[in-house]
């Protein structure tokens, strides 16, 4: 994959903050012109740092535009006909947390391509910045028909093959909040393996009694919000949390007996990602692993790394 950052130059903070709705406009203008010029078939703008979505420039229809924010919900009725709410494909919403610029980027890329709101193997740019400062002072040009630091895997086409889109979103969202909050304060480490259900409960034990057996399934649907707390407790204890493709909890505190001897996982990985670059090469699953030395989220699909997300460094 190809990466073209460009980053807005340092200047005098007051002067930012004077010209902040024009500087915004002049960037997504810019990324504009880039898209166009680039052939993109889409662009991906962070919106929570602007006042307001108005844009009265022309803009070309030869790419999509696809919004990005932390918040689950936007006005877009009220908003005018020039506003890039208006205009827009779609609204991607990523979690509360605290994210880098590349974090950010690669959670809305790998969640458009999981959307189909983003073709495999296409040009897309992105524009994001801090919602603190409330600028936009990056943009970002990805190829993704070529491999390189974003998203390491030639086969995100086929990432939500068995899987719908909407609890792969949620089991993104819910691994990287846990990855970043942990629990009490608490560091936490655990598996999250969803679709081909089946086949992965072949390949795995249960190690604890199964504390989601019995339960209907509407309480144990991961696009449930009042299960969040319940996955948090049990996402303390050892083994993984097994999902079905359509969502819901089969189990947790389940080990999983695939192992993977694939050289090319990169060294120094532990057993966490040693048994979900096993299920997954063995099955059609998708799994995401939180790492409790580092919280980073790594996703694996195919027996293989296809996006690692860091984590943002804490806030003094």
């Amino acid at each position: 994959m190809c990466l073209v950052t460009f980053y807005l130059p340092n200047v005098n903070e007051s002067c930012i903050l004077s010209t902040m709705n024009s500087a915004n406009k002049l960037i997504i203008k810019s990324a504009f012109q880039i898209a166009e010029k680039a052939g993109a078939k889409s662009v991906i703008i962070y919106i929570d740092p602007l006042d307001d979505l108005k844009f009265d420039e022309r803009v070309s229809k030869k790419f999509d535009i696809l919004l990005v924010s932390k918040k689950k919900k936007w006005d877009f009725e009220k908003e005018e006909k020039t506003s890039l709410g208006v205009r827009a494909k779609a609204l991607i919403v990523v979690p509360k947390i605290n994210l880098t610029r590349m974090a950010l980027v690669k959670l809305a890329v790998m969640l458009g391509m999981s959307l189909e709101h983003v073709e495999a193997g296409s040009i897309t740019v992105c524009v994001v910045g801090h919602s603190e400062t409330g600028v936009l002072d990056c943009i970002q040009v990805i190829d993704t028909s070529k491999e390189a630091e974003i998203l390491t895997g030639r086969n995100l086409a086929k990432l939500t093959e068995n899987v719908n889109s909407e609890v792969f979103q949620a089991v993104l969202n819910l691994t990287i909040e846990l990855a970043d909050k942990g629990r009490e304060g608490k560091p936490i480490g655990t598996i999250f393996v969803i679709g081909d259900e089946d086949h992965v409960m072949q390949f795995s034990r249960q190690m604890i009694i199964n504390p989601f057996k019995g339960y209907d399934e509407e309480e144990r649907n991961i696009l449930n919000p009042s299960l969040k707390e319940t996955i948090r407790e049990f996402a303390a204890m050892d083994g993984a949390f097994i999902v079905s493709g359509d969502g819901i909890v089969l189990t947790s505190g389940r080990y999983l007996s695939a192992a993977s001897d694939d050289t090319n996982l990169p060294r120094g990985l532990g057993s966490r990602h040693i048994a979900a670059a096993g299920i997954t090469a063995l099955t059609k699953a998708v799994a995401f692993v939180i790492s409790e030395s580092s919280g980073d989220v790594k996703i694996f699909k195919d027996g293989k790394i296809i996006m690692d997300v860091e984590k943002a460094p804490n806030k003094r």
